[in-house]
């Protein structure tokens, strides 16, 4: 064989039909990175063909290029009009609007849709393109609120995408459907909706992008619920699927699921490394993976007392365009800002839309404005946790309720009350892998049972509170849980007065003012009054930190 030979394989690689067609090749091995490669280059020598302009945009989708994936999709959709293709052209126009859509141009997308819509029209033809561009109809309903309406409409389509064959369409519509559902609170069918999709998606029936765009709308479905055992389990596989494949698109969305997953399951140091990578591998155009990449480096450092480092990262966030709450908040009570932190749960509540967003910001505003005093908005606050647990029964919705009414009565003066739901938030913690959490909790239960007369059940609870803490290097929990245990430093002078010190033993032992101004027989404004003094005299923030003050100098 000639060195000139064109039978040569070698001399066919090199050709631009050889490379285009290894490009080809690539991607259906789904080597991703390697098909933008190749047909890129053969690009560059002459423009590709309609069918693998479209093969290079999906690639570029799915390795976050969204520059060259829009330019891409541009590109495909004039070459399969000059091509004489109009229901080709509409699916490129539909994937162009529904990926600025995504951007936050709604304008440019509504273009975009109102051109595929036309192509179709044109054709006169009963084609599965009519289904996916309903698809932005489901969408809308959703955010109107009307998620009857899209559960049906998501329905209709699934069917007509069953009808054509088309497992994408079906996929995408049924993912809807669910997120629908678990919207109304019908969250065992939602879930089961969402399940069903994820065999499409497993077992490989699906295209690429579909296949990244319905893993991470799966992962976000679930969050919103609190179902974390199957964020946990898709989030998991998304990350396998991303690394095998090449893929950072999807990626960078599935590090900073796994920064939440890893920093709830206990492993800090891990959710803070994938916190940073997803605050360093944000996609062209979209700063909101690189935002909640920020927040959560600042839930961790918060965590472990790190509060300057907190704060940078919760301002990283912020400037990304992320509402840094809770987590801001949360930062200012431990740096006894209680008056503002208060100020921020209550702004963030404010805005919040829907039940499922006030649902992530409750539990905090629970425990702040219990610091704060204000029991009687902290137990409205709680009311709502749960009533909103009871519209989305999902565990650690569970949990999140029983932990608030739990602290909600202990810091009323009512232990008993108190004890059986701290005892379910421990139990729910504790099964869906919450070390912390459930630490959290336990320091509850261990005031509760000291203020019932259980010393020994009270010292075994904030032991294995500290136990956790420690491992954890959770420095402010382990020293407040520390000082409840008697096991702190040395006691300095408070200058307390003999009443102040009396008043204080009584708020320690869980009573509220009105009670205390009961057995002292004084006026609550007189109660008040002492307290105000004994925080101030004790440079603490709020009467559960008086409480802790009293424990670790031995003042009862």
């Amino acid at each position: 064989m000639s060195d000139h030979d064109p039978s040569d394989p070698r001399i066919r690689a090199s050709s631009p039909s050889g490379e285009i067609e290894r490009g080809r090749a690539a991607y259906r091995r789904r080597a991703f990175g390697e098909a933008f490669r190749i047909l890129s280059a053969a690009d560059r020598r002459g423009p590709l063909q309609a069918e693998d302009l479209d093969l290079l945009a999906m690639s570029a989708g799915l390795l976050g290029r969204d520059a060259d994936l829009l330019a891409l999709l541009e590109r495909a959709h004039h070459a399969h009009l000059e091509a004489g293709n109009g229901l080709r052209a509409a699916r490129s126009a539909f994937w162009l609007g529904f990926r600025v859509l995504n951007r936050g141009e709604p304008a440019r997308a509504s273009g975009w849709f109102a051109r595929a819509q036309r192509l179709i029209d044109d054709s006169h033809s009963d084609c599965v393109e009519r289904g996916y561009l309903q698809l932005p109809i489901v969408r809308q309903h959703m955010v109107e609120g009307n998620d009857a309406a899209a559960a049906a409409a998501a329905a209709d389509i699934a069917q007509l995408g069953a009808r054509f064959g088309d497992g994408d369409l079906v996929a995408f519509a049924r993912n809807l459907e669910g997120r629908s559902l678990l919207r109304q609170g019908r969250v065992e069918q939602g879930l089961a909706l969402l399940d069903e999709t994820m065999v499409a998606v497993t077992t490989g029936e699906l295209s690429p992008l579909l296949t990244g765009l319905v893993y991470c709308m799966v992962i976000d479905s679930c969050r919103q619920v609190y179902a974390f055992g199957r964020v946990r389990e898709w989030t998991g596989a998304l990350a396998a699927w991303s690394e095998e494949h090449e893929i950072g698109a999807f990626g960078s969305h599935c590090l900073v699921h796994r920064a939440e997953i890893l920093q709830l399951s206990g492993a800090w140091p891990e959710a803070i490394a994938e916190a940073r990578r997803a605050s360093q591998h944000v996609a062209e155009g979209d700063e909101r993976i690189s935002a909640e990449g920020f927040y959560q480096q600042g839930e961790i450092h918060r965590l472990r007392g790190e509060f300057a480092e907190a704060d940078e990262a919760y301002k990283s966030a912020s400037r990304s365009g992320w509402d840094p709450q809770p987590g801001l908040a949360l930062l200012r009570l431990a740096q006894r800002r209680t008056d503002t932190a208060a100020a921020q749960v209550r702004r963030a509540l404010d805005g919040a839309r829907g039940r499922l967003e006030r649902t992530r910001l409750l539990p905090a505003c629970v425990e702040i404005l219990l610091a704060d005093g204000q029991l009687e908005q902290a137990r409205a606050a709680c009311v709502e946790l749960e009533e909103i647990s009871m519209s989305f029964p999902t565990d650690v919705l569970a949990a999140m309720a029983a932990h608030a009414r739990g602290a909600v009565e202990l810091e009323a003066g009512d232990a008993r009350r108190a004890i059986g739901p701290l005892r379910r938030a421990v139990e729910i913690w504790q099964r869906v892998g919450a070390p912390y959490l459930a630490a959290r909790v336990r320091v509850l239960v261990g005031r509760a049972c000291r203020s019932l007369g259980d010393e020994e059940g009270a010292a075994m609870e904030l032991d294995a509170a500290r136990a956790v803490f420690e491992k954890l290097e959770a420095a402010p929990d382990a020293a407040r849980v520390a000082a409840l245990a008697g096991k702190a430093a040395p006691a300095r002078p408070h200058g307390l007065t003999p009443r102040e010190l009396e008043v204080l033993r009584l708020v320690a032992s869980g009573k509220t003012n009105k009670g205390i101004a009961a057995q002292l027989f004084v006026s609550e404004k007189t109660v008040d009054r002492h307290v105000s003094n004994i925080l101030t005299k004790l440079d603490v923030a709020s009467r559960t930190a008086a409480a802790a003050f009293a424990f670790e100098h031995q003042l009862l």
